[in-house]
């Protein structure tokens, strides 16, 4: 199992970075959906400013139109740098995931050419065409309070989590047993997971069916974070299932510290008709 997600991971990196490269940005990441759908013209976005830039101009053209050439040089290093090959100068595109490479390297340039750094920054659609830009607005009450419910939530199941998982499974081999004539017999497959930081172990208890009766071989002290496997036996009196089909109740319990924790599964429990 270790070589085989070796292997997986390994050609999964490969195959996402070095084949797919900018597709997976494009087809493949949510980020761009996400965005389309959640900015308005007051969200700080990665934009060009066009007032500043054009006309674009390069080389020796610049000292003919000193006058008339925007700060842009064309050197379209911008698109060069871009993961997903975008001309940011085009304006905002679905493609661009916030990466910022497009800032950095016009401030580089913008240094060497004495402009003033900022020709493409983190700006909104209103401060581009010289509108006041508002930072309280519904869709920002809304989406931190949706942020701060999350957040909330998650304190809450972290809190009340229990450090007990079990999964009950019946057994496949066969519905029953018959024991004797006054006896049933069915066999269940406990897996038993242990959330907390000691090792712990367990009791199992049955009820749901008068006189049933459980039978395990003592489990274990199972490790924290591991799963165990547990081999439970009930057997019920054929005098108290009035169904072919009857539901028990499991209880399985530990005690960690002074806190007594359990936890309730329910599994059925077969008989001849």
């Amino acid at each position: 199992w270790e070589t085989f997600w070796i292997l997986f991971y390994g050609f999964a990196t490969y195959g996402n970075s070095g084949y797919l490269r900018e597709q997976v940005c494009l087809y493949m990441c949510p980020y761009a959906r996400f965005q389309s759908a959640m900015f308005d013209k007051d969200t700080l976005i990665v934009s060009y400013d066009d007032d500043r830039g054009e006309p674009r101009v390069k080389g020796k053209k610049r000292k003919e139109m000193a006058d008339q050439a925007g700060d842009c040089v064309d050197c379209s290093l911008c698109v060069q740098v871009c993961p997903t090959g975008i001309d940011i100068r085009e304006g905002l595109q679905y493609e661009c995931i916030g990466c910022a490479a497009c800032v950095d390297v016009c401030d580089q340039v913008m240094e060497k050419v004495s402009k003033p750094q900022g020709l493409i920054r983190y700006t909104t659609e209103h401060s581009l065409h010289h509108e006041k830009t508002k930072i309280l607005r519904p869709r920002i009450v809304a989406y931190a309070i949706l942020l701060v419910a999350l957040f909330v939530a998650f304190v809450i199941a972290i809190a009340m989590r229990s450090p007990l998982a079990v999964d009950v499974l019946r057994d496949r081999g066969a519905l029953y047993r018959v024991i004797d004539a006054s006896n049933i017999e069915n066999v269940y497959n406990f897996k038993v997971m242990n959330k907390s930081k000691n090792a712990q172990t367990y009791q199992i208890d049955v009820s749901g069916i008068d006189g049933a009766k459980v039978s395990y071989n003592e489990v274990q002290k199972i490790a924290p974070g591991e799963v165990g496997n547990v081999t439970v036996t009930v057997a019920s009196p054929v005098a108290s299932l009035d169904k072919p089909i009857e539901t028990l109740e499991f209880t399985i319990s530990t005690k960690i510290e002074d806190d007594i924790y359990k936890v309730q599964e329910s599994s059925r429990f077969f008989s001849p008709r």
